[in-house]
């Protein structure tokens, strides 16, 4: 029984550090999309450098999940070798960006639930966990800002720009109820629910200050964590994982 609950536990951790890394794998290969495309020079490397953090975050988190796991993968075999099905990040990170506005309301809204959590998981019993939660925390700090000044930006700007930012919230907004579902036992990690109250707060004030109304909560897919992904994903993952599948093995 001991050796049964052992191993329970195990897979559990796993679970859990698989869907950080995840949310954090994808939410970065999305955002490093706009590298070249953003609308000025200067934002080219604000987003280059957000990207590069959370594939730092999704480094770490992916390497620790492969040494819990213990069947020899690393964090190339877990970013690069599963199929759509076995990826366990929320459906949020992998929406397409139709526009600039679109990318600033996924930060904006995943920013600050990755800041919340993270900074909670920098007091968890798992000192591994913690420490990296404790970095990954002071730079979503710095996401969180960056989303917000383009949240005010475009909001309380053109006419243009407020129609666009507008309809991101509201299109975007469906997918964030996913965020604060239950991630596994409450003993693994932080329960996402006791995140849900902060967030709305934080998220509810900038949209109030960029002159835009916080959505209805109505639609709310859901998925993710159980491996059910939109179809833009598996475009998104063929794109990511081509080379390492192209030349198995391969070494630089």
């Amino acid at each position: 029984m001991k050796v049964h609950d052992t191993a329970e536990r195990a897979d559990s951790r796993f679970d859990y550090l698989l869907g950080l890394g995840d949310d954090a794998l994808i939410a970065a290969q999305r955002t490093a999309e706009w590298c070249a495309r953003a609308p000025q020079i200067e934002e080219d490397v604000a987003l280059a450098n957000i990207a590069l953090d959370l594939l730092g975050q999704a480094r770490e988190l992916l390497s620790y999940a492969g040494e819990v796991e213990g069947r020899g993968r690393d964090e190339d075999a877990l970013a690069f070798g599963r199929d759509e099905h076995e990826f366990r990040n929320v459906q949020l990170v992998e929406l397409p960006d139709g526009d600039f506005a679109t990318a600033i309301a996924k930060m904006l809204f995943f920013g600050v639930y990755q800041r919340l959590l993270y900074s909670a998981l920098s007091e968890a019993d798992d000192r591994r966990l913690a420490g990296i939660a404790a970095k990954a925390a002071k730079e979503t700090a710095y996401h969180v800002d960056h989303a917000v000044t383009w949240t005010l930006r475009l909001g309380d700007g053109t006419a243009e720009s407020h129609r666009r930012m507008r309809t991101a919230v509201e299109q975007v907004w469906p997918f964030t109820h996913e965020l604060f579902e239950p991630a596994g036992p409450v003993s693994v990690g932080v329960d996402p629910g006791v995140l849900r109250a902060p967030w709305t707060r934080l998220i509810e004030q900038v949209l109030a200050r960029a002159t835009l109304r916080r959505p209805d909560d109505d639609w709310r897919p859901t998925g993710g964590r159980r491996g059910l992904h939109t179809e833009a994903f598996g475009r998104l993952l063929a794109e990511m994982q081509y080379l390492y599948r192209a030349h198995p093995g391969a070494r630089w």
